[in-house]
């Protein structure tokens, strides 16, 4: 394979920027290094880079023609959103142009009947369950930061939440996506379009395969009935049996999460969530559906959570909403509790939950980090809250040895290294424990078919890029698979 072009740095940034100017509105373009400071980093805080430039856009077209500048000067872009996400998937290219979605806010279509909605990248994910909430339609998928998470940014990452156990990813909420290509084009995937299933490799894709400009949405029927319950236990292990209990009966929640006394005593600090003293472990499960089976479920769960010194039955969604505050706010709440902190993000099946959990604590104990854990518990979606001091010496990276050996716990557990967050940079190193080469290569060939310059965001998912010029790492010559007949170069 002939290796192509590598992005372009330094000078071309000058001409870039002019044509950026003449091409949008007066204040879409940031040059000036204080502002430019804003974009620095995403939710993970760890890596950080400022882009050379950020745009503002607008409108599809306008996206477009960035891009096309982009691709006409060789400058690699980065697709940001709202900046939460928690991989270092939106870290700006320090030669780069940062190309931000959040003036891209408008729900552009609402059409009931075929239980869809059309909006721009820019647009929250709770934004959209509010705008048809009277029509008794809500949008399913709901990260922790709903509130401020853009759907951009969940189409790029795949995002999940506490209610994926039941109803899936965003991945299985989208219809169709209008996308900028890599080289400047505006074309649409539909989830019913023949041949490949491009926008499922589109979505989850983490901004390597392009820009999403309009998003079509699967609305869903909000349930008859919703019966919220919080149990509260001595010890996480009492916890994980009840989990294990819970999806052998043949109940699916809505979600089942839970919390350990670390993370609750975050919680609290942060929001007095008022969960029960004294709790080694607290599990939230939600029950949804026809109110006959959910009462069903709810008789059928208490029995299975005997072991719970408290159980707590939300009386109305004032009650529902307290009882979610204290997890919803968890990430966040951390702060309260330590001044620095990774989150990680890892699966594992769950009959591994206790074996992970308590290596977790002698990995904890080993390095003298502490751990908070808070997870989907239903589908052993770990999320892990690595706590140090970056003013100690030597505690940060302590806490990164803790944080990658607990990847390396869900990879030997028959897990994945990210349910939910994605791979981004902060992650990428940890591929070759999970993919072959061939298979790394595979995945490359995917990104070529759709980047073969390598301009769209960088850098990010693969550990060492071998088919798209991204420095380091060139092939040289033919790739096997394209020689071999099984994979044709574009």
């Amino acid at each position: 394979m002939t290796p192509s072009t590598p992005p372009v740095t330094g000078p071309a940034i000058g001409p870039l920027t002019a044509g950026l100017v003449a091409a949008l509105p007066a204040d879409a373009v940031i040059t000036d290094p204080v502002r430019l400071r804003t974009y620095e980093c995403d939710g993970l805080t760890h890596h950080r880079a400022t882009p050379a430039v950020a745009v503002l856009p607008e409108t599809a077209e306008q996206v477009a023609r960035v891009v096309r500048l982009c691709n006409e000067a060789g400058v690699p872009f980065v697709a940001r959103g709202s900046g939460t996400g928690l991989s270092g998937g939106a870290l700006p290219r320090e030669d780069g142009v940062l190309v931000v979605t959040s003036r891209m806010r408008r729900i552009l279509e609402i059409d009931l009947p075929a239980r869809r909605a059309v909006v721009e990248p820019g647009v929250t994910n709770l934004a959209i369950t509010e705008a048809v909430r009277e029509q008794g339609r809500y949008y399913a998928p709901d990260p922790s930061s709903q509130q401020v998470c853009s759907i951009g940014g969940n189409v790029a990452e795949n995002s999940g939440g506490a209610h994926c156990l039941k109803y899936g990813f965003t991945v299985n909420h989208v219809e169709a996506c209008e996308i900028v290509t890599p080289d400047g084009d505006l074309v649409t995937l539909d989830r019913m379009d023949p041949g490949y299933d491009l926008l499922g490799a589109f979505v989850g894709s983490e901004g390597t395969l392009g820009i999403a400009t309009k998003i079509t949405v699967r609305l869903s029927r909000v349930p008859e009935a919703v019966t919220t319950v919080l149990a509260a236990f001595e010890s996480i292990e009492q916890g994980g049996r009840a989990v294990s209990a819970i999806i052998g009966a043949g109940i699916v929640p809505a979600a089942i999460e839970m919390m350990d006394a670390l993370s609750i005593e975050a919680a609290e600090a942060a929001v007095a969530c008022r969960y029960p003293a004294g709790a080694g472990a607290v599990l939230i499960v939600e029950l949804d559906g026809p109110a006959a089976e959910v009462e069903r479920q709810f008789e059928r769960l208490r029995e299975i959570c005997s072991e719970a010194f408290e159980l707590r039955v939300a009386a109305d969604p004032a009650e529902r909403a307290a009882i979610w505050k204290g997890r919803k706010s968890a990430f966040a709440a951390v702060g309260r509790i330590s001044p620095a902190y990774i989150v990680q993000d890892g699966v594992v099946p769950r009959t591994s939950l206790p074996r992970v959990l308590a290596a977790i604590d002698r990995l904890s104990a080993e390095h003298r980090i502490r751990v908070a854990n808070v997870f989907h518990a239903g589908d052993g979606n770990l999320h892990p809250l690595v706590l140090f001091d970056d003013a100690e010496p030597g505690a940060g990276e302590r806490a990164e040895v803790v944080s990658g050996a607990i990847l390396d716990l869900c990879v030997e557990h028959g897990g994945s290294i990210t349910g939910e967050h994605g791979v981004g940079v902060d992650k990428a190193r940890y591929m070759p424990k999970m993919f072959s080469a061939a298979d790394l290569d595979t995945m490359q060939l995917v990104r070529c078919a759709f980047d073969p310059r390598g301009l769209s965001n960088p850098g990010k998912v693969f550990p060492t890029p071998r088919l798209c010029g991204e420095v380091p790492g060139v092939r040289r010559g033919v790739h096997p698979l394209v020689e071999s007949g099984r994979a044709e170069q574009f």
